[in-house]
């Protein structure tokens, strides 16, 4: 397979020296005319201005990086290029993109890359343009350093967090639509009526008292007291002479952290004497943004382990034990060294499947290592570990270990108990304890906080361990077995006004309760109110999409909208085609719902497809194909189980 060679191609976005040109990049947000998903689409040829190397060169190079290109038959060199963009637009992170195409034309070839954040796929087709240029030119192209740059761009995405992904993630695997609503800041999981939004692990359903009552820790700590669960003692202070006042009376060592926070921020544990007790004062008000007044909670610092016990819909899903970052000298080595050592393994990378954040490196860890009497500048005796921090966050480069099968039955019922309490489909509680194998009736464990947003990368993938899929728990308990996350879809190439209106009245009277949303050239519908059109076709159908409350959804989208902004939905379970194009014929019946209803009019013949049942016939009479079509949609809402 070759280009067509011309001594003229004009270059569009090719340097003078460059051998390949990309051009036209267009980003579709759903199914469009080259592939079933959102996609990055664009043209590929050659400059004939620098002849390009053999492909088997190109190929040696980028499979020191990408060992997984290797051992594939390349027919062009857009067939290459539109491997290396697929394999690099995975950022080396596993993500859920497979899909692309490529289409040919006289002088161009058109690839197709299924995409989630448009920006960083476009990204990813520059590195590979920019890295098959500097091959041909024999110049040196730090391939890590540019995926980095790019793994960096999607974690900043509203993709790219590691909760938000892994959700997305388990979605896909699960067949759910799932898009984010820009103009609300949230990601809608399931269409319509069944439609679940939430930002990362909370969601609509969620109780906004109780998730606010479990920022406040002062509040939430007497209420779990009084409940009669193990929490340690201490009090609010304001000010350092209260702090000072109270680590007195409990008696050190204590915590000191901030009324409202998270992720550990200002937290500081393990306080031994008032000169540290004034640092970490100094450390807790820093956090606490400047309009709010100075609230922190001082406690007694609890021997053990620092774990973390999540529940889903009030059930026991997993529990993980966090210990603070840490490194292991080896004799020649700073501290300072071994940090930035570590923080160069890939499982530090800050990327939504990274096992492990980065360690940090700020004062609260240097004023820590001067209490065990180091400095960043100390070489540690090899096989010596010294802990960084006294806390384990894992923002702050901590080390996840999963511990769910070993958990005590008390401590699950406990978990569980407490997580009943609150109407949150996800709660974290933060214990800590000698060992989550002992019963916390035995006095070995404390409830240090609860948490009404709790992250799932630590327990599904943890560094130390087997992962849990508590994803797929969230999902499976938005998402009950028996249950869909879709509503029924119908699509058509052609639909007047009058013929929706004949087609909402015949599902009104099976459904009168249903909300039926319909869009087509002539107007938008909820049931029989009709209103103008406003914005474009796939923003007109995202809104149909967000109602609450919809049933059902019809559709009318012809060739125009198909190729310039694509479908805005996965999957139809009945489409009918009025002497479509080839492109409308291609692509709806493309995205047909397995088992749906397919009907075909080309002049007088129709071929109804019901099931994967082919009948073909030719019509007789006035406007048959209107009863053929109610009978269709009859037939679609009797059998539909959402």
């Amino acid at each position: 397979m070759a280009l067509h060679e011309a001594a003229n191609t004009p270059r569009i976005n090719a340097r003078e020296f460059d051998a390949f040109d990309i051009f036209n990049l267009k980003h579709y947000l759903g199914p469009n005319p080259y592939l079933n998903t959102a996609a990055l689409t664009f043209d590929f040829t050659l400059t004939y201005s620098l002849k390009p190397l053999p492909i088997e060169s190109y190929l040696a190079q980028v499979c020191q990086h990408l060992p997984q290109l290797q051992g594939e038959s390349y027919l062009s060199y857009a067939h290459l290029f539109a491997h290396l963009v697929a394999e690099v637009n995975r950022l080396q992170m596993g993500l859920h993109l497979y899909r692309w195409s490529f289409r040919l034309f006289p002088e161009y070839v058109r690839i197709a890359v299924q995409t989630l954040h448009g920006r960083t796929t476009r990204a990813a087709v520059y590195l590979a343009w920019d890295w098959l240029e500097a091959i041909t030119q024999e110049q040196l192209f730090d391939f890590e350093g540019e995926l980095r740059r790019l793994q960096q761009l999607f974690r900043e995405s509203v993709y790219g967090g590691p909760t938000v992904y892994a959700l997305l993630r388990a979605a896909h695997e699960r067949g759910i639509p799932t898009y984010y609503l820009w103009d609300e800041g949230v990601m809608q999981y399931g269409y319509g009526r069944k439609q679940v939004r939430g930002v990362a692990t909370t969601f609509h359903s969620d109780s906004n008292l109780d998730s606010a009552f479990t920022t406040r820790k002062d509040d939430c700590k007497a209420f779990l007291a009084a409940q009669g669960f193990p929490v340690p003692p201490g009090e609010v202070v304001t000010s350092l002479a209260e702090a000072l006042e109270q680590a007195a009376g409990i008696g050190y060592p204590v915590v000191l952290k901030p009324v409202v926070g998270h992720k550990g921020i200002g937290v500081t544990a393990h306080i031994r004497t008032p000169e540290e007790l004034q640092f970490a004062y100094d450390k807790a008000v820093d956090a606490i943004p400047y309009e709010q007044p100075i609230q922190l909670i001082l406690e007694k610092h609890l021997q053990g382990s620092d774990f973390r016990l999540l529940c889903v819909g009030g059930r026991f899903v997993a529990a993980t034990e966090r210990r603070p970052a840490s490194v292991t000298g080896d004799g020649q080595s700073t501290i300072g060294q071994l940090i930035h050592q570590a923080n160069q393994d890939p499982a530090r990378w800050d990327t939504p499947t990274s096992p492990l954040g980065p360690i940090q490196w700020d004062d609260a860890m240097e004023h820590f290592l001067a209490e065990q009497g180091l400095t960043v500048e100390s070489v540690l005796e090899p096989g010596r570990t010294v802990y960084l921090r006294k806390v384990s966050n894992l923002s702050a480069g901590g080390v996840s270990r999963d511990v769910t099968a070993s958990v005590h039955p008390d401590n699950i019922v406990l978990a569980q108990t407490i997580a009943q309490q609150f109407s949150l489909v996800c709660l974290g509680i933060d214990v800590i304890a000698t060992s989550l194998e002992r019963s916390w009736t035995e006095g070995s464990l404390g409830i240090i906080e609860i948490n009404a947003a709790p992250g799932v990368l630590m327990h599904q993938k943890p560094a130390i361990g087997d992962g849990v899929d508590v994803p797929g728990a969230i999902l499976n308990h938005l998402f009950p077995a028996k249950a869909t996350a879709r509503i029924p879809i119908l699509t058509f190439n052609r639909l007047a006004l009058g013929e929706v209106q004949a087609l909402v009245e015949h599902i009104l009277a099976a459904h009168p309760q249903w909300c039926v949303g319909s869009l087509c050239r002539e107007g938008v519908l909820l049931n029989r109110t009709v209103r103008p059109r406003q914005g474009s076709h796939f923003r007109q159908v995202k809104t149909l999409l967000r109602h609450p409350h919809l049933d059902l959804l019809l559709v009318e989208i012809d060739e125009d909208v198909l190729e310039h902004e694509g479908l805005a939905y996965e999957g139809s379970d009945l489409v009918v085609l009025r002497d479509p194009s080839e492109k409308e014929q291609q692509m709806l019946k493309r995205d047909l719902n397995p088992g749906g209803t397919l009907i075909l009019q080309q002049g007088s013949t129709v071929t109804l497809t019901v099931a994967g049942q082919v009948e073909r016939f030719d019509l007789i009479g006035a406007e048959p194909l209107q009863g053929i079509l109610l009978r269709a949609v009859s037939q679609l809402l009797q059998t539909w189980r959402g």
